[in-house]
């Protein structure tokens, strides 16, 4: 789980309450499920308009890893290239193939798929970039579906803020709840900027610092194959890899771990 999300939304959230409740207003007069229907309604419908259905879906899928979410260690992955460099120079290219079978990861399936089948240098390139492309494409797809949400839920809320005023001026004869009715119109106002600041634009940036996190791990993941096809030095392979990243580990535990692996 994200910690960062979840006090994120707490602290958001809290401090709208919070400062409510300091200034002397009670909760109820924040719980208006008109407001609620016309911006969340609102929103979603031009969210909607906006995108293709399978986008909108996909991206709601994706949006639960700005909260749960495991953190893939890179390190580990650089180990993993490392044991499969090993393996590629002790049994050939071939000897990958068992790999296949071993690992979830479409992506580093792919790459050993390809391997093994023999496929030239370029057109192994151009394979796994198209695999790339596609994903920061579709990554980003999913991020632009929340920032849209992002930008379009404040101004659905100034149109319940003019709705609920339209409501307020016919009813100037009551002037003992005129008060509360302009107070009660601008709620809506509220509701949107809170659903844009505190959930749409956050997750949608979220989304896109996870695709970054992913293409790193991705272009570390090909430079390796790449390494192994060009029959690099493991140690090498293991050398460049960890320059992706501003942490460092020492190299040879990496290689004993590996070696150790495959001897087991």
């Amino acid at each position: 789980m994200d910690i960062a999300t979840l006090l994120g939304l707490i602290l958001g959230f809290g401090a709208v309450i919070a400062g409510q409740m300091l200034e002397g207003g009670h909760l109820n007069a924040l719980l208006q499920p008109t407001a609620a229907v016309i911006v969340l309604g609102g929103t979603c419908g031009a969210t909607l308009v906006s995108f293709p259905m399978k986008v909108i879906l996909r991206a709601l899928a994706d949006a639960k890893t700005a909260l749960l979410h495991d953190e893939e260690d890179p390190f580990a992955i650089i180990q993993q290239i490392a044991g499969y460099a090993l393996k590629a120079r002790r049994a050939g290219l071939l000897g990958l193939e068992e790999e296949i079978d071993r690992t979830e990861d479409r992506f580093i399936r792919k790459g050993i798929t390809l391997l093994v089948d023999g496929t030239e240098a370029t057109r192994f390139k151009e394979v796994m970039e198209i695999e790339i492309n596609s994903f920061e494409e579709t990554s980003r797809l999913n991020a632009e579906v929340f920032e849209a949400a992002g930008g379009f839920a404040p101004t659905i809320g100034i149109i319940g803020a003019v709705l609920g005023l339209i409501h307020v001026v016919s009813n100037l004869n009551d002037t003992a709840n005129l008060g509360a009715g302009i107070a009660v119109a601008f709620v809506a106002t509220i509701y949107g900027l809170m659903i844009a600041n505190l959930v749409c634009i956050p997750i949608g940036t979220k989304l896109r610092k996870r695709m970054q996190e992913k293409l790193l791990l991705k272009e570390v993941i090909f430079d390796g194959f790449q390494a192994i096809l060009h029959g690099d030095n493991p140690r090498l392979i293991v050398d460049k890899l960890q320059g992706f990243y501003v942490a460092t580990t020492v190299q040879q535990p990496i290689l004993r771990e590996a070696s150790g692996a495959k001897k087991a």
